[in-house]
């Protein structure tokens, strides 16, 4: 492991972790295809598929809980929303990782790139205008909730990313949660699903230590710093950034499977 490898990996760590905490995100629809094709271009050898969710899983464990714990002030956090959705997801992610290690590199990119085309396609529904709606007023179907974020643990429990990217355009398209409280909120269930996509990693010996060693020290630099920008930025252009995100990433996932 020499300096380059260092600087490269904490560099990835940090962009994806302040995304993370900006978007209330978990950061590996970011980190995923960086950690990919980004150390190659540096001479490093290339992380596999089954490295990548594995680095990733941890990660995003250390990045969830900083952004949650900048955001533990203002009533963003709804907590019944993080119950009907944390049970859920947290079992779900339980095997979707578990199972991930039965299945081939093609087959987890794969399925990393239909979950980026599904919530790229639901960034750009159209939303039902609730930003102004009081925090203390917001209501949700309970039952929705758990069998989306059941779903989306499986899914993301495949491929090492705890599902963030997935359930801010669910929590913001389906269930109609304010923006903000959305992404507040999502990293805190974002936690809770990546304590069952680490168990699952580790358990399976996906994990390679000490890139996500590097990895967690970023994100508990860059994570807070991204929430810290992100509350002073306005509803929507946080909405249209993730979207580009979440979009120019399944484009690139997909272009690279099909080539």
């Amino acid at each position: 492991m020499d300096l380059t490898f260092i600087i490269v990996v904490f560099a990835i760590g940090f962009i994806g972790s302040f995304l993370s905490g900006m978007l209330g995100v978990g950061g590996s629809i970011i980190k995923y295809p960086m950690l990919l094709y980004i150390p190659p271009l540096f001479g490093l050898a290339a992380f596999t598929a089954h490295e990548v969710s594995g680095i990733s899983a941890v990660q995003v464990l250390f990045a969830s809980i900083a952004g949650v714990w900048a955001y533990r002030k203002g009533g963003y956090l709804n907590k019944q929303l993080i119950i009907s959705m944390g049970g859920a997801i947290l079992i779900g992610s339980l095997l979707g990782s578990y199972g991930s290690s039965y299945l081939s590199e093609q087959t987890v990119n794969i399925v990393y790139g239909i979950l980026a085309v599904i919530a790229a396609v639901m960034m750009f529904v159209p939303k039902k205008p609730v930003d102004d709606m009081p925090l203390n007023e917001v209501t949700f179907n309970k039952p929705i909730a758990a069998i989306l974020a059941l779903i989306v643990g499986v899914a993301s429990g495949i491929v090492g990313a705890a599902g963030g990217f997935l359930l801010v355009p669910i929590m913001l398209t389906v269930l109609h949660i304010p923006t903000r409280m959305t992404i507040a909120t999502s990293l805190a269930v974002t936690f809770i699903s990546s304590i069952g996509g680490s168990v699952g990693k580790l358990v399976t010996g996906q994990v390679n230590y000490w890139p996500a060693i590097i990895m967690i020290v970023a994100s508990l630099l860059a994570a807070p710093l991204g929430v810290k920008i992100g509350k002073n930025m306005n509803t929507r252009v946080l909405q249209i950034i993730l979207a580009f995100l979440i979009a120019s990433t399944a484009v690139k996932i997909w272009f690279d499977i099909l080539m």
